[in-house]
């Protein structure tokens, strides 16, 4: 057996349980930080707040009388409020009936409905602000096309014009057509015909000047989807691909139709590296897309996107324009995932998009395997993705939890404790069989 063949295998597997914990740990414990301090603030009392689940690792009691530990199995987590006979908040009926009156105020079990409620869609709404937060806070970061539209890094190509735009040149005119307003340069720009060279004016250093410089959506690998096609063939973020099948390409549209065309036969393309070519082998999938009108398109993709042939350069963002980013990124996952769930229920588009903890946990792997900025807006996503989880009204679930009480604001009392068994059980076999098909999905599905 070749033990030094297995090493670069086994530290792979180790950084993707590494990621998958990592990410899955900070939702978690936002997650149930929402249950906790709302809980708290109406007068609940919180016994256990634990990040996994098994044998404790280490714990500490605050002088609110709540036990903080972390656990050994680190998928997951909880907090236990009195009253509760476990990590599912089940009641503990034999404990409630000992209660004094004072005591079952602070249990979960026998607070007013208005705080169990608020304590209970807590940890979605944490959820919630997680991604918000973090989608505004790399807006912030990354920062906004300034205008006008100016160069602040030109990537390199093969065979760029040494005496090209640089950075700082502020581009007045391509092709002798005046460049729009930032916000309309995209469509500016594909309204030019393609080709290998343009003319460009810029303004530079307070003069303006004429320089040649390539066309403005190279087939330069800009970003690419953990575990696609492209990412498992080894392609990278800077990549410049110069030919499909022996067919040379300089534009990123030539790219998008020899995929959208392939019908899933094998694809070699030769890849600009570092002043080196080299070729690579890969399969295009096909894969369900969400469009903004919250359909769903169905096209050959290999899992890597483009972009302009330079970095522009970029300025601050408003406080309002990255709160709005944070919240239209929120709103196109929740839309485009119920668009989603509700496309395969149908059959109008395949299961294979539900992933499963092993799919999960590889795209965690991934992504921050591609840098802190990727993985922070993974973490981001999938913070979403736990909150709207969360949400469904399934036993179990904290939006099970909620049509309890919204029963029992209807009715005037609470499920009994039988019928509530009842859907628990219902409930949690509910989520086992749909771990057990999302697992499948992992190994089975492309």
């Amino acid at each position: 057996m070749d033990i030094a063949g297995l090493i670069p295998v086994f530290g792979n597997i180790i950084w993707t349980i590494a990621a998958f914990v990592a990410a899955l740990s900070v939702i978690v414990a936002i997650h149930e930080y929402g249950h906790y301090i709302v809980g708290r603030w109406s007068g609940i009392k919180a016994e256990v707040f634990s990040i996994g689940f098994g044998p404790v690792l280490a714990s500490r009691t605050d002088r609110h009388g709540t036990k903080w530990q972390i656990a050994a199995l680190p998928f997951g987590g909880f907090v236990k409020f009195l009253g509760d006979a476990g990590a599912a908040s089940d009641k503990d009926t034999e404990a409630m009936d000992a209660m004094s009156g004072d005591e079952r105020r602070a249990s979960m079990h026998g607070a007013p409905l208005w705080a169990r409620a608020l304590t209970v869609a807590a940890g979605p709404v944490f959820n919630f602000i997680l991604s918000f937060l973090i989608f505004a806070s790399l807006l912030m970061f990354r920062g906004v096309p300034a205008d006008p539209i100016a160069v602040d890094e030109l990537y390199v190509l093969p065979g760029t014009p040494t005496n090209s735009l640089q950075s700082g040149d502020v581009i007045l005119e391509i092709e002798g057509q005046p460049v729009p307003p930032t916000d309309e340069f995209g469509a500016f720009g594909r309204s030019l015909t393609p080709k290998p060279e343009l003319a460009y004016r810029v303004e530079r250093d307070g003069q303006v000047v004429d320089v040649p410089g390539p066309w403005l959506y190279p087939v330069y690998v800009s970003s690419i989807t953990p575990n696609w096609a492209a990412d498992d063939a080894g392609l990278q973020v800077g990549d410049v691909i110069t030919a499909i099948d022996g067919a040379s390409i300089f534009d990123f549209e030539q790219l998008r139709d020899v995929v959208g065309a392939s019908d899933g036969r094998q694809l070699t393309l030769d890849v600009w590296r570092d002043g080196e070519t080299l070729e690579f082998d890969l399969t295009p999938a096909r894969r369900d897309l969400p469009l903004p009108d919250g359909g769903f398109e169905t096209r050959w993709l290999i899992g890597l996107t483009g972009g302009l042939v330079f970095e522009p350069a970029a300025t601050t963002p408003s406080l309002g324009e990255a709160m709005t980013y944070g919240v239209d990124q929120i709103q196109f996952i929740i839309t485009s995932s119920i668009s989603g769930l509700y496309h395969m229920i149908a059959g109008k588009i395949s299961t294979c998009n539900l992933s499963g903890p092993i799919g999960i946990a590889e795209t965690s792997g991934q992504a921050a395997s591609q840098g802190w900025f990727t993985f922070i807006y993974f973490i981001a996503l999938l913070s979403t993705a736990v909150g709207l989880i969360n949400l469904f009204p399934i036993p179990v679930l904290d939006g099970g939890h909620l049509v309890f009480y919204a029963f029992e604001a209807i009715v005037g009392r609470p499920p009994s404790d039988k019928a509530l068994r009842y859907l628990m059980a219902g409930g949690l076999t509910l989520m086992l069989a749909l771990m057990l098909f999302s697992v499948g999905n992992d190994l089975v599905c492309p």
